[in-house]
């Protein structure tokens, strides 16, 4: 398939081609016929991903502190390293989709193949989008008038907002796209309108649609037209959808407004408000959320869970379907907002006019290509490379952040042969695959397990599907890297561990991505405790900052919780250090508190050893971000070692030994990865003997049930 991209570290728009994407539980793959570029939202980004790395830092200042402290935290370098990381990630652009349902996902009810739908999926001629974020189109709604039906849902989520009557006068702020959409719809509710904005050509089509217009460029003063506008009584409501800087537009919608009048932000504009323009009104002032309750809600869009009609009238979904009905009938014509044609293959051109030409309004992207063209589930992104059996041939499974930025860089370095690189999605694997030198990018990964020529396995896909990727793997005869955790469940823990001793007398080689033991750092302090023979004491202390309560991580169906997914590096590095097995383990997390989440993020995990150690293993999601994320502390014998952040290691009363300090940061990922590939081919002991692992494992899951109970 392709879609198209937005290099966000650049500026390049760009037309990619990569497997189409996998059909999932209660989504559906959709052949695109056209989608509308939208000229706002998709012009603000290719102007920012053209902007210099200054005028970024200028437009987004709360990043610019986020990264300061990173800096604080984990050093220059590692901040430089992660800041270019991000945005050399490129960016789909798109969400004005117009096709045909081409397969169904399980779970998918009101669909069939065939049908004829919009949806909010990018400009790509095949896309992958949740059931709850599609709507079938009337018969008598073509194609084009169906791709506007997402930027109308915006407005119409901003009307809904505002509560309108019939009869009320209403003001519309900024006459784009958006705006003259929902100059549209408020008129076929029965208001008066009146439409503000600084292009005459808009206005022109704004006055076409039934509104009176204002120009400020001309010295029309918008309070005082108004004002004219309401008959001297102040207009019942005022809708921004404008895009600026500046504050004018929420400043004059209040001094145009009556007593308790209604002021919806469905743009982006400045916020400084004076108070007194409110108060004295008793205005309400909202934010208005894209297309309608459910966005952002994984529950919704994801998991294909929809709210009961009875208590929430208007979803994402059913403003899409509103939408189309009022194309339908005829009450909302937006054959006039089209104002460019082009081919798909065409996008970049499309993006050079959208930039040129700000009175570009409706630009369409017509798809012509055949179907067997798009529906490919493998892409080569390298001819004539030699492959050397004997050593390690590597599979990627996952091409996420971690992937991009750390694991298939360290295997990279460490010299790994990557051939293959899978992904649900397709289009991250083409992206990273490219740039990292693999073979070829799939979105078959039962075809990349097969494939005799790959003989290792590297597993970094959301943490309930590693068991299921690790037991296939090895039935597969394949050595296997899995990314922390090995497992959610006891259940799928014992299965992996089945599958490993079925191996047989020499299995392949199992690893969990436990790269803190491999950090520079930490093997000085291994080789310091090795010749104390007496018990140590372990302080550890994960200053992990707060996530939300439904990210995927937090989820224990997916993620495991922060304990399984993140905690279990810690577990592995105290029971590395101390050389000995866990014979205990003990629990306890923060008690419930009024208005505060329950999560598993702030507990503390005490084990015990074979040897007589013991250590704590504090996971804080409380903490100041300023304050070190990771701090280890051991005492043994009299003396102390303190390691901060993977970057500052001090020893007290070691003779010889007072620190070892780092530039950047080093958690030893690319070690780790070395690690393992060196003893494939050298065909000696995996660097973390299996047993460990297993050990390892199943402790982390003896804390997190005691969690849960509690």
């Amino acid at each position: 398939m392709k879609q198209v991209l937005q290099d966000m570290a650049k500026g390049g728009t760009v037309l990619t081609v990569s497997p189409a994407p996998n059909i999932s539980n209660q989504s559906m793959l959709i052949s695109t016929e056209c989608s509308l570029i939208s000229a706002g939202t998709e012009r603000m980004l290719v102007d920012f991903g053209r902007a210099s790395y200054l005028d970024k830092a200028r437009q987004q200042p709360e990043k610019v502190k986020m990264v300061i402290e990173k800096v604080q935290t984990d050093g220059l370098m590692t901040t430089v390293d992660a800041v270019k990381s991000k945005l050399a990630q490129p960016l789909p652009l798109g969400y004005c989709n117009v096709g045909t349902v081409a397969e169904i996902g399980k779970g998918v009810e009101g669909f069939k193949p065939g049908d004829r739908v919009v949806s909010n999926g990018p400009h790509a001629d095949v896309v992958r989008v949740s059931k709850n974020l599609c709507a079938r189109i009337p018969d008598n709604v073509s194609d084009e008038e169906a791709s506007f039906t997402v930027v109308a849902s915006i407005g119409l989520q901003g009307i809904r907002l505002a509560k309108p009557t019939l009869g009320e006068s209403f003001v519309v702020t900024g006459v784009g796209l958006i705006g003259l959409l929902t100059v549209e719809l408020l008129r076929a509710q029965g208001c008066r309108v009146l439409a503000i904005d600084f292009d005459d050509s808009k206005l022109a089509l704004a006055r076409q649609f039934g509104a009176e217009i204002c120009n400020p460029a001309k010295g029309q003063d918008p309070v005082e037209a108004g004002m004219a506008f309401s008959r001297g009584n102040g207009v019942d409501g005022v809708i921004i959808t404008a895009s600026t800087k500046v504050s004018d537009p929420v400043i004059q919608a209040a001094r145009m407004s009556r007593k308790r009048g209604r002021i919806i932000l469905v743009g982006v504009t400045g916020l400084e408000l004076n108070r007194a323009d409110f108060y004295e009104k008793e205005l309400s002032f909202q934010v208005s959320c894209s297309y309608g309750p459910g966005r952002y809600d994984p529950a919704y869009e994801e998991q294909g869970n929809d709210y009961p009609l009875a208590f929430v009238r208007w979803t994402e979904q059913r403003n899409f379907e509103a939408v189309l009905d009022m194309m339908a009938s005829g009450q909302l014509d937006v054959k006039p907002l089209i104002t460019h044609r082009f081919a798909f293959e065409d996008a970049p051109k499309a993006y050079d006019q959208l930039t040129a030409d700000k009175s570009a309004l409706g630009i369409i992207l017509n798809y012509s290509s055949s179907l067997e063209s798009r529906h490919i589930r493998s892409v080569s992104l390298a001819a004539d490379v030699q492959i050397d059996p004997a050593r390690p041939v590597i599979g990627f499974i996952g091409a996420g952040n971690y992937a991009s930025r750390m694991l298939i860089p360290a295997f990279k370095a460490a010299g790994a042969q990557l051939h293959t690189i899978s992904t649900s999605g397709g289009v991250n694997g083409v992206i990273h695959g490219e740039k990292a030198g693999f073979i070829e990018a799939t979105t078959d990964t039962q075809a990349m397990l097969d494939n005799p020529e790959i003989n290792t396995v590297a597993i970094v896909t959301r943490h309930n599907s590693h068991a299921g990727f690790v037991v296939s793997a090895l039935e597969a005869g394949k050595h296997v890297f899995v990314e922390k955790p090995l497992a959610v469940t006891r259940d799928d823990l014992n299965k992996v561990e089945q599958a490993y001793r079925d191996e047989g007398a020499k299995p392949a080689m199992l690893m969990v991505g436990f790269n803190r033991r491999f950090s520079p750092q930490v093997q000085k302090m291994k080789s310091l405790l090795s010749p104390i023979s007496e018990p140590k004491s372990f302080i550890m202390t994960m200053n992990a900052g707060a996530i939300p309560a439904d990210h995927w991580t937090q989820d224990a169906e997916v993620g495991g919780g922060r304990i399984i997914g993140e905690a279990c590096h810690f577990i592995d590095l105290m029971r590395y250090l101390a050389g000995s097995e866990i014979v205990s383990v003990q629990a306890r997390r923060m008690g419930d508190a009024p208005g505060v989440a329950i999560t598993e993020d702030k507990a503390a995990i005490t084990l015990g050893f074979a040897d007589g150690s013991f250590g704590t293993i504090h996971y804080l999601a409380n903490g100041a971000a300023s304050f070190p994320k990771e701090r280890v502390e051991v005492f043994a014998g009299g003396k102390v070692l303190q390691l901060d952040n993977f970057r500052k290691l001090r020893g007290y009363g070691w003779a010889g030994f007072k620190k070892m300090n780092l530039w950047r940061q080093d958690k030893g990922q690319s070690a780790c990865a070395a690690a393992f590939l060196s003893a494939i081919e050298a065909g000696g002991p995996a660097p973390i003997p299996a047993g460990e692992l297993f050990e390892v494992a199943a402790a982390t899951l003896d804390a997190v049930e005691q969690l849960r109970n509690q």
